[in-house]
C-alpha cells in the first residue's frame, strides 16, 4: 500500500529535522532567561513567596492531585480513627510515592503485632466499616451514621438496649419515672473504654435515638429526645408530675441540656448535664495522663522500692475472647505518710498503671488516687491496717506485661511493681475455673450496682484477701471468716435433661499436719439453674482451726463429660 522511502530521501529528511531542532532550542533558551537569570542569581522556588492567589491555586491542585483513591482513603477509610496531625501531614504530601508510603507507615504504626505479615488492627478496622455498612444503612452508608462511627472507633459494645419500634416506655427512676411512649432508641453500654479519661472510661452508656422512624439512629446527649409525648401537654407525665409535684412545662424552663422532668433520684440533673457534656465531647479525642512523673517511670524502666505495696492479678471469663483480670493493691498504712488538719489524718497516693503486649504496644493505662483518713487520735493503733485499691480490667486471651507506680503524695516516696502475666483463653469444650479467690468480705450487691463498683464481680463483692510481701499466705485472725469464691466454666450439658451433671468437693486441709480438717460436697443438681458456667461461693468460720498454714482444694467432676479440674489456694490462721 505504502511505497519504499529511499536512503537519499531519507537522509535530507534527518537532516532537516535536526537543523530545525537546534534552531528551536536556541529560540527556547533566550526565551527562559529571566532578570535574575541574566543575573547569575537564581532563586530557590521552595523559598519564594506565594501570593494568596498562588496559595489558593497551589492548595486547589493537591485538592485535584490527591484523587478519588487517596480522597476515599482520607475521608473514608480512616475518618475516624486518624489523628489531626497524620491529617495535616498527609494533605502536605506532594506526589503518589509519599501518600502510598504515608498510609503504609500509618498502618503500621497501628499493628500489634509488626513482627508478623498480618496486621491485625488494620483487618479488625475494616471489618468494622463492613459491619456498619451492613447492620447501621439509613438512606446512606452504615459507616456515615453515627452508630457507625462509634461501632468503629470502639468496636461492638458489651450491651445493648433495643428499642426497634419505640412505643410504650417505663422510665427508669434516674429519668423521672412515670410512663411514656418513645421514637425507637438504642442504649449502648461499654464496660471499659480507654480512650476516655478518668472515670469515665467505666461504665459509658451511649444513646441512639430515631426520631424519624426511617432507621437513621443519631446519637444523643437529652435522654428525653425519645419522649415522643414530649410536646404534649397533660400527656407522658413523669411521677413528679402525675402526683401534681411538678409542671410539665417546667421542663422547658431554663438553659438545660436534658428535658427530663424532676423526680426521687434526678434531683441534680443539672449538675450531672456538665458530666454527660464532658462525656460526648471525650468520645472524640484521646485519653490523658494524669500523672506525668509516674508515666516518665514506666516510660524509662526506673525502679523504685521506697514504697512497698503487695499485688495480685486474678483471671475471671467475661465472653468467649474477653477476660476480666482484676489487679488489687495493698498498702500497709505504716508505708504511707498521714498529713493531720482538723482532727483528721490523711494519706494520698497515686496510682498509674500501664499494659503492654509482648511487642510493646500499649493496650490500656489507668490512673487513680487513693486517700485514707483517719482520726488523728486513733491513727496509731491503724498503722497495721492495710489500704486496698481495686482495677479490673477486661483483656484479651494473650500475654502481657504489667507496669504499677505508687506515689506517697505527703512523703515524696514511689514504688515500682513489673510483671509478666499470661491471661488464659477459655475453651468453650474444656472444664476450666477462674481463680480461686479468698477473702475476706464476700456479699451480694444490690441490683443497681451489678457490675460496678470496687471488688464487684458480677453480682458479689469480693474482697481479696492479699498475701504479704514476704510470700506469706493470706492471714486471718480465728474470730474472722475466710471465703472463697470460684467460677466454673466449660460445664458439659446431659442430653437427656438439657442440664450439667458435676460434683463439687471443698477440702481444706493443715500443712504442717497434713490433717484434713473440712470436707464438704455438693452437686449441681442442689442448685438454681445450673448452667455451662456456675459460680461458687462459700464463707468459714475460722474459730474452730488451729494456727497454721492451711491449703483449700476444689475439685469439680464433670459427670458427662468426665473431665476434673482441682484449684487450690492457701491462707494462714493466726
Amino acid at each position: 500500500m505504502y511505497g519504499r522511502i529511499s536512503k537519499p530521501f531519507l537522509s535530507a529528511f534527518l537532516l532537516a529535522s535536526l537543523m530545525m531542532g537546534s534552531t528551536m532550542f536556541a529560540q527556547s533558551q533566550d526565551s527562559s532567561k529571566t532578570p535574575a537569570a541574566n543575573q547569575g542569581q537564581e532563586q530557590d522556588p521552595l523559598k519564594r513567596e506565594l501570593s494568596d492567589k498562588q496559595k489558593k491555586e497551589q492548595q486547589k491542585a493537591v485538592k485535584q492531585e490527591l484523587g478519588k483513591t487517596y480522597k476515599k482513603w482520607l475521608d473514608e477509610d480512616v475518618r475516624y480513627i486518624i489523628s489531626d496531625e497524620e491529617r495535616s501531614a498527609f494533605k502536605k504530601l506532594s506526589n503518589d510515592e509519599e501518600r502510598d508510603a504515608f498510609i503504609e507507615q500509618f498502618w503500621l504504626r497501628r499493628d500489634p503485632t509488626p513482627d508478623t505479615i498480618e496486621n491485625e488492627f488494620k483487618e479488625e478496622h475494616y471489618r468494622r466499616i463492613a459491619y456498619a455498612n451492613e447492620h447501621f444503612a439509613a438512606g446512606k452508608p452504615g459507616w456515615k451514621t453515627d452508630r457507625g462511627e462509634i461501632y468503629i472507633k470502639f468496636g461492638a459494645p458489651d450491651q445493648i438496649e433495643s428499642h426497634p419500634s419505640g412505643g410504650y416506655y417505663e422510665r427508669p427512676m434516674d429519668e423521672g419515672g412515670g410512663s411514656t411512649s418513645t421514637y425507637p432508641f438504642e442504649t449502648w453500654r461499654y464496660r471499659y473504654l480507654d480512650q476516655l479519661s478518668g472515670s469515665q472510661k467505666q461504665e459509658v452508656e451511649i444513646e441512639f435515638v430515631d426520631t424519624c422512624m426511617c432507621n437513621d439512629y443519631h446519637m444523643t446527649m437529652d435522654r428525653s429526645e425519645k419522649d415522643a409525648l414530649l410536646n404534649v401537654p397533660g400527656a407522658g407525665l413523669t411521677m413528679y408530675e402525675g402526683m401534681g409535684l411538678a409542671s410539665k412545662s417546667d421542663r422547658f424552663s431554663g438553659a438545660t441540656l436534658e428535658r427530663l422532668g424532676p423526680g426521687p433520684m434526678n434531683q441534680n440533673l443539672q449538675s450531672k448535664q456538665f458530666d454527660r457534656l464532658e462525656l460526648y465531647a471525650n468520645l472524640q479525642k484521646a485519653p490523658t495522663v494524669k500523672f506525668k512523673d509516674l508515666e516518665e517511670v514506666v516510660s524509662h524502666k526506673v525502679t523504685y522500692n521506697l514504697l512497698p505495696f503487695e499485688v495480685q492479678t486474678d483471671f475471671v471469663k467475661v465472653t468467649s475472647d474477653t477476660v476480666l483480670v482484676p489487679v488489687t493493691i495493698q498498702i500497709k498504712n505504716r508505708d504511707i505518710t498521714f498529713v493531720t488538719k482538723e482532727g483528721v489524718s490523711r494519706g494520698t497516693v497515686n496510682i498509674f498503671g500501664r499494659v503492654t503486649n509482648m511487642t510493646g504496644r500499649i493496650v490500656q493505662t489507668f490512673e487513680d488516687t487513693v486517700q485514707v483518713d483517719q482520726p488523728a487520735d486513733l491513727l496509731a493503733k491503724t498503722m497495721d491496717a492495710s489500704a486496698l485499691y481495686w482495677k479490673a480490667l477486661p483483656l484479651k486471651p494473650n500475654a502481657y506485661r504489667v507496669d504499677l507506680v505508687l506515689k506517697d503524695v505527703n512523703g515524696d516516696r514511689m514504688g515500682t511493681w513489673t510483671r509478666g502475666i499470661r491471661v488464659p483463653e477459655y475453651s468453650e469444650d474444656k472444664l476450666a475455673s477462674s481463680t480461686l479467690i479468698i477473702a475476706d468480705q464476700l456479699e451480694k450487691v444490690a441490683t443497681k450496682s451489678v457490675g460496678t463498683g470496687n471488688f464487684v464481680i458480677g453480682t458479689t463483692k469480693i474482697r481479696p484477701r492479699m498475701p504479704s510481701a514476704a510470700g506469706q499466705p493470706a492471714l486471718f485472725k480465728r474470730n474472722q471468716k475466710a471465703s472463697f469464691w470460684m467460677q466454673v466454666y466449660g460445664l458439659s450439658m446431659d442430653e437427656q435433661t438439657k442440664k450439667p451433671s458435676a460434683e463439687i468437693e471443698y477440702e481444706i486441709k493443715n500443712l504442717s499436719s497434713q490433717k484434713q480438717v473440712v470436707h464438704l460436697t455438693e452437686s449441681t443438681g442442689q442448685m438454681q439453674n445450673p448452667g455451662e458456667q456456675i459460680t461458687l461461693e462459700k464463707s468459714l468460720p475460722l474459730a474452730s482451726l488451729e494456727p497454721g498454714i492451711y491449703q483449700i482444694t476444689i475439685k469439680v467432676n464433670d459427670n458427662v463429660s468426665k473431665q476434673v479440674i482441682t484449684p487450690t489456694a492457701k491462707f494462714s490462721v493466726e
